[in-house]
C-alpha cells in the first residue's frame, strides 16, 4: 500500500531476468520506485536508494542491457560506480545525481553517481519526476 501523495512505479519483469527476479521474490511488494513531493525511493528487495528530488540532475531512457548486468541483484558499474536495479534486459531509466547516493552496501561508504531502474513505464516515470522538480 502506498502513502497518499506518493506515486509508485513498478518494475517490468521480462524474459529470463524477470523470471529470476520472481524466483528471488523480488515482486511488486519488494521492488518498486516511489516518488513523493520531495523524495525518490527505489527498492529492490533488501537494497534501497533514497534521495531528494532536488539531487536528480538527469533522466534518460537506456537499454538494451547485457542480461548479466540486470539479473535481479544490484549491479555495480566498475566504470563509473553507477548502480542498476534490474528486472529486464530491454530498457529502463538512468537517473543521474548531483551528490552520489548510498545503496549497494550497508555502511553507505560506497556511493553511486547514478541509478538505473528497469520500470514498466519509463516515459511516465520521467514525466512525473520532471513535474515534481
Amino acid at each position: 500500500m502506498t502513502t497518499p501523495g506518493v506515486q509508485r512505479f513498478e518494475f517490468a519483469y521480462e524474459g529470463g531476468v524477470g523470471r529470476i527476479a520472481r524466483v528471488l521474490r523480488l515482486d511488486e511488494r519488494r521492488a518498486f520506485v516511489e516518488l513523493s513531493a520531495t523524495e525518490l525511493v527505489a527498492r529492490l528487495g533488501p537494497w534501497r536508494v533514497s534521495t531528494p528530488l532536488s539531487n536528480i540532475t538527469a533522466l534518460s531512457i537506456t537499454g538494451p542491457y547485457a542480461s548479466w548486468k540486470v539479473v535481479a541483484v544490484p549491479h555495480l558499474s566498475f566504470a563509473d560506480r553507477g548502480l542498476t536495479f534490474g528486472t529486464n534486459a530491454r530498457r529502463g531509466v538512468c537517473i543521474g545525481f548531483r551528490d552520489p547516493v548510498p545503496g549497494m552496501e550497508p555502511t553507505g561508504r560506497l556511493r553511486h553517481p547514478g541509478l538505473t531502474v528497469t520500470l514498466s513505464d519509463p516515459e511516465r516515470f520521467i514525466a512525473d519526476v520532471e513535474a515534481r522538480r
